[in-house]
Order: structure tokens, then C-alpha cells, then sequence
């Protein structure tokens, strides 16, 4: 029952922010001269409003899905947008003032889109060089590419995974590590729109591999994506240890959304000695593989708030919400994420992938 008035209480609420947005948008538009009959526009308003949730009622409704995402950047800055603009109308009621203070929030908004999509379309590559305490008889260097959050669905397409894949094979890269939420919950439009020809132009000397995010499983459908990825020539490790090229150890966790994920001291490899590498989505513990010997850590999951000011809030909830720390002696990365969630939209974050420099130790000083 209090699930059920949480819900409730979360509905209303909503419904009450949907209705105020779009009163004060109504308004706006007569001032424009926009005859529209409220009935209709009401319906128009509810259909936006509501349309990520209408269109997960099936795939075929995918058009309010898309539709939906854009309103969540009307639900972010809204709340601060129109609160102003309403108080500024309370201080000179006039259908001019309205009429101003409607278009400064309309050219805003539309700025926001502008400047947010460049930066959710033209991902960077973030490099970084470290140096590891243990060796290797193979090798004495590797280049890592580590990228997460892609979201590949209707909005992340193919497109922008061919972005990926580029940038990607520019940096020549030994190993790839994909740390988690590969698609946008259901795998579907990955398999549809072909996407896997896409993934397999990606080369790496020693392999390409991936975990699960928390979007994986509200998919419910990880065995489909396991598969799929195979066939793009993606490795997916679930709660796995693998020794690869007789030089290194590459660890994938389950999500912690999997409360019956193993822990990583029973993932932990035979031979300590060896480099480890770790792909953990979510970057929830960087105490523990520290403190296993864990040398390279990678994660993403935050989108770094993804839309300013979001990282006020993800920088309380994580050690490191973002970027590069070196933890002891191991090396931990956090991803802002190669695609988005919801809008295709970034303010204060970037789509990235990083290129790591991987140095071994020297066989003498060990």
C-alpha cells in the first residue's frame, strides 16, 4: 500500500507540473495568435508529456518514445524556466510581457537543444597514460580503449556507434572495454537496424569485450544480447575471469542491479602477479579492487548528470563520478558515456570514449 501511495503521490505531482507547463505554454501561443481549440491542444500536451511511457507500451508506438525523450529536457529546465517567467508576468500582468518573457524561454530552450545535441553528436577522445607496479612476459605496453553508456536504440543508432567504431580503430587500440549499458534496455533496435555490421569493424589485437549495465536488465533480455554481441564480435563477461594473450587478466562484473552478482574477491585470478583489468558498470566500490590488486578499473554509469546541473548530484553519490584517480595502485576510470539516456542531449558532459596508455612495469624492477 505505501508503494502504491508513493506512486500516487509521484502521478499527481506530476500531472500538476505537466498542467502548469502547458496552461503557461497555451497562453504563450494565443499571444503568437495561434488559434487552437484547448481541448485539442490538451490532448497534443498529454501525448507529449506522457510519451515515454506511452510508447513503452509497445514497439510500434516507438514515435512517443522519441517524442517522450525530447520532453525530458522540458521537464529539466522547466521547472527552473517557467517558474521565473511566471513571476516576472505576476510583477506586469500584461499579454506584452507575456509575450517576451514566452520567447526568451522558447529561443532558451532552443539553444539548449542546439548546443546539447553538438555536444551529444561530436564525441571526443580523452586520453590519459599510466604506468603499472606488475609486468608481463608479452608485453611491455597496451593500448586500451574503454567506452560506456551507448544506449543504442532509437535515438543512439547506428550512426553514432559508426562515430564510435572510428574514433576507436584511430587509436589503434590492443584491447576494447565496454563497461555497460550497450543498449537502451531492449536490444531490438540493435537487431533491426543492423548494428552489428557496424560493431564488427572494431579491431583490437587482444579482443573486445563488454559487461551488462542496470539498462541491460530493465531489457530483460541479456541472453539476446549476449548473443547478438558475440555475433558483432563482442565478448560479454558475466561475473567471468579470463586470461588473455598470456599476459593479462580482464574481469566482468554483473550489474549491481543483480543482487546475486558474485563478489570480486571470488572472481579474483589464481596468479596475483598478473595485470588485472576490471569492468564494473557501476562505480559503487573502488575500496575493495584496490584493495585486491585490482590494476586497472573501469566504469561509467553517471553520464557525469549528463545535463548540467544533474553532476551536483552524482558527485555526492560516487567517490568518482567522473574521469581519471589513481587509488593506491590502481588506476580507475569513469566514463560521462559515449551515447544518452532519454534526450539526445548533453550539457555540462560530452560523449567520449578514453584511450588509455597502458605501461607495464620493467622485468628488473619487479
Amino acid at each position: 500500500m505505501k508503494r502504491i501511495s508513493i506512486g500516487t503521490s509521484i502521478v499527481v505531482i506530476y500531472g500538476l507540473i505537466v498542467f502548469y507547463f502547458g496552461l503557461t505554454t497555451f497562453k504563450w501561443l494565443q499571444t503568437w495568435g495561434v488559434s487552437i481549440h484547448p481541448l485539442l491542444f490538451a490532448v497534443i500536451w498529454f501525448a507529449i508529456s506522457f510519451g515515454y511511457m506511452i510508447g513503452r507500451v509497445s514497439h510500434s508506438l516507438r514515435v512517443f518514445t522519441i517524442i517522450g525523450s525530447y520532453w525530458f529536457i522540458v521537464m529539466q529546465y522547466g521547472v527552473i524556466l517557467f517558474p521565473l517567467a511566471t513571476i516576472i508576468y505576476v510583477f506586469n500582468s500584461s499579454e506584452s510581457t507575456l509575450f517576451i518573457v514566452g520567447n526568451v524561454v522558447a529561443v532558451i530552450f532552443l539553444v539548449i537543444f542546439v548546443a546539447g545535441s553538438f555536444y551529444a553528436f561530436s564525441p571526443v577522445v580523452r586520453h590519459q597514460t599510466i604506468q603499472l607496479t606488475k609486468s608481463t612476459t608479452e608485453l611491455n605496453d597496451l593500448k586500451l580503449i574503454m567506452a560506456s553508456d551507448f544506449h543504442l536504440g532509437l535515438l543512439s543508432d547506428k550512426k553514432h556507434l559508426q562515430r564510435f567504431v572510428n574514433l576507436a580503430n584511430k587509436e589503434k587500440p590492443d584491447l576494447v572495454l565496454l563497461a555497460g549499458d550497450l543498449v537502451d534496455d531492449d536490444p531490438i533496435w540493435f537487431v533491426k537496424d543492423g548494428m552489428a555490421s557496424v560493431m564488427r569493424q572494431l579491431k583490437a589485437t587482444y579482443g573486445i569485450y563488454g559487461v551488462v549495465g542496470n539498462h541491460e536488465y530493465y531489457g530483460r533480455k541479456i541472453p539476446l544480447l549476449v548473443k547478438e554481441m558475440k555475433d558483432a564480435g563482442v565478448q560479454m563477461l558475466l561475473d567471468e575471469t579470463i586470461y588473455v594473450g598470456n599476459a593479462f587478466y580482464v574481469t566482468g562484473r554483473e550489474d549491481v542491479t543483480n543482487r546475486k552478482r558474485k563478489s570480486l574477491e571470488e572472481l579474483a585470478p589464481e596468479n596475483a602477479g598478473y595485470p588485472w583489468f576490471v569492468m564494473d558498470h557501476t562505480p559503487l566500490n573502488l575500496k575493495t579492487p584496490s584493495e585486491l590488486g585490482v590494476d586497472v578499473h573501469v566504469s561509467g554509469h553517471t553520464h557525469l548528470g549528463q545535463m548540467w546541473p544533474n553532476h551536483l548530484f552524482t558527485r555526492r553519490l560516487f567517490e568518482l563520478d567522473y574521469g581519471y584517480i589513481h587509488k593506491g595502485l590502481m588506476h580507475a576510470f569513469v566514463s560521462s558515456g559515449f551515447g544518452f539516456w532519454g534526450p539526445p542531449v548533453r550539457l555540462g558532459s560530452r560523449s567520449e570514449i578514453w584511450s588509455i596508455a597502458v605501461k607495464f612495469a620493467s622485468k628488473e624492477t619487479v
